[in-house]
């Protein structure tokens, strides 16, 4: 080949090289979520939105593409003094986003760089006026405010401040002991109430069931001594309309009073013993009959039996001291045999022998069941 065929193959070749370039400069794709910013001879002219766009080639500069997505950034721990002079350590996350690709282009030279700053200095002004108490605890309201200054500042370079959080709040390590110490006091102090107000409940569950105890006892105890004594009424009740179905005479009672004297002086511990005037009257009832029994069988004794008058008996007291002034006491007339007692149980011993007082009360008690008998066969042979 001749030197002219060689420099035309170099013409076309160069030729086709700058279509080439200058088709790729003009035709730009532009991925979703992004924005481009074209200069054209250096100013400003348009902000390319996501597909297909065509520049003039060596006329038009398309700046880097900016993300138009929500973005995340944790700036590294920075020391804040707090209102008590406790130096802590906070860690920040800022959540923003990018509203305006030509102010984030031309109105800030570094975004991030700028919020991270405005950030720092935000929450040491917002957490200086509080204590470490209250910067430990008021996590929303530092949130809050740091959210408020840095979306109204950060308005202009066309960023939207969606969040800001307090990653993390660590104060010296002195301080969180003494937390620590103070928690594990406070819990101790918790567990004694808490135990205390256990033993209280106990205790006074434990008195009301004492309580509850002693009144259904008492209550039980009452019942049963009214059913005690409505059961002795009853039978007191039987045993008196027994006594009056059996209409007994005056002679049958004073039998029983006889009977019922020994009784009495029953028991090692009985000093005083009395004996009813109404056993006087008895008696003499019992004379009466015993007179009467003794006129037919005596004959000319009739008179005297007839004047005869049936002992009386008074009170008796046996084993009672005798007064010391000389007097006669309820005991004069009787012999003592030694001590009181001696006395008692021999008077008791006395008492409770058969004597022919009791033969002749026997005896009455059959004449009058015999004369009673008489007396119902009369009535039933009378036509």
């Amino acid at each position: 080949m001749d030197a002219g065929s060689i420099l035309l193959l170099v013409v076309v070749a160069a030729v086709i090289l700058f279509v080439l370039t200058v088709l790729v400069r003009a035709v730009r794709i532009i991925p979703q979520a992004r924005a481009g910013v074209v200069e054209r001879l250096g100013k400003y002219q348009r902000t390319l939105s996501p597909g297909l766009t065509l520049l003039i080639p060596f006329v038009d500069r398309l700046l880097p593409l900016l993300d138009l997505r929500e973005q995340v950034v944790s700036f590294p721990p920075q020391p804040v003094i707090t209102s008590d002079n406790l130096v802590v350590s906070i860690d920040t996350v800022v959540y923003f986003q990018v509203t305006d690709p030509r102010a984030a282009t031309y109105e800030i030279a570094n975004y991030i760089q700028a919020v991270e700053q405005l950030t720092i200095t935000t929450l040491r002004n917002v957490v200086g006026g509080l204590n470490l108490e209250e910067a430990l605890t008021s996590r929303d309201q530092i949130n809050g405010q740091l959210r408020g200054v840095l979306d109204e500042a950060t308005g202009r370079w066309g960023l939207r401040v969606s969040r800001v959080e307090l990653k993390a709040i660590d104060p010296p390590h002195s301080i969180q002991d003494s937390m620590e110490k103070q928690m594990r006091a406070e819990r101790d102090r918790r567990a004694a109430i808490l135990t205390a107000e256990g033993t209280k409940q106990s205790a006074i569950l434990t008195a009301e069931g004492e309580r509850q105890s002693q009144i259904l006892k008492a209550e039980g105890q009452a019942k049963a001594a009214v059913l005690k004594a409505d059961g002795e009424a009853q039978a007191i009740q039987k045993v008196f309309d027994a006594i009056h179905r059996g209409n007994p005479d005056q002679k049958l009672l004073a039998y029983q009073y006889l009977q019922t004297l020994p009784k009495i002086a029953e028991g090692g511990s009985n000093k005083l013993w009395i004996i009813p005037s109404e056993v006087g009257d008895a008696l003499k009832g019992i004379g009466g009959v015993l007179g009467n029994i003794a006129r037919p069988a005596a004959g000319t004794g009739e008179d005297e039996a007839a004047g005869e008058q049936a002992p009386s008996y008074a009170s008796v007291e046996a084993a009672a001291p005798a007064p010391s002034d000389g007097t006669a006491g309820p005991t004069d007339g009787i012999e003592s045999t030694g001590s009181l007692e001696e006395d008692a149980r021999a008077f008791v011993a006395e008492a409770s022998k058969p004597s022919e007082l009791d033969a002749e009360a026997e005896g009455i008690l059959r004449h009058h069941a015999a004369r009673q008998l008489d007396e119902h066969d009369d009535r039933t042979d009378e036509p």
